[in-house]
């Protein structure tokens, strides 16, 4: 707590000292006075430097190929064989008599009516409809206003 009070006091010293009359002042007139060119630099000359030559590179000596030695020809060791295990047999399951099903009478269903479905009547025609004629009144035109050329005010287009 008492460091952000600390963090927030000095930057607010350093700003209210910054800002006193004198600087205020001194930097308003270090701003009203003419620039001064800047002095001339006058840069040595760097001599230049001879080339250097560098020897040419040895040549790299051919190696002699390695040859490996044959691998043994040993034979690898035989598995043991694996023992035979005898079959499981499961017992047998008891058999449960499953009683019949009773057999259900074959149901008929009565013929549906062969009777043509009936027609739907004829319907009446409406007489066409009109609408009268709109009134043909004239749509008042807009006044427009005339600019002049200082006006700077857009006119509508």
């Amino acid at each position: 707590m008492t460091v952000s009070k600390y963090c927030f006091l000095l930057p607010m010293i350093i700003a209210v000292s910054l800002s006193s009359i004198d600087v205020s002042h001194t930097t308003r007139y270090l701003l009203d006075t003419p620039a001064a060119p800047p002095p001339a630099l006058t840069l040595p000359t760097i001599p230049s430097l001879p080339k250097a030559t560098l020897p040419p590179l040895p040549s790299v000596p051919t190696l002699p190929k390695a040859t490996l030695p044959p691998l043994p020809s040993t034979p690898l060791p035989t598995l043991p064989t694996q023992p035979t295990l005898p079959k499981p047999t499961l017992p047998p399951l008891p058999s449960i008599q499953v009683p019949s099903q009773p057999t259900l009478p074959t149901t008929t269903l009565p013929p549906l009516p062969s009777n043509p479905l009936p027609t739907l009547p004829n319907q009446p025609t409406l007489p066409k409809s009109t609408l009268p004629p709109l009134p043909s009144t004239q749509v008042p035109t807009l006044p427009t206003m005339a600019c002049s050329q200082g006006d700077t005010t857009s006119s509508p287009s």
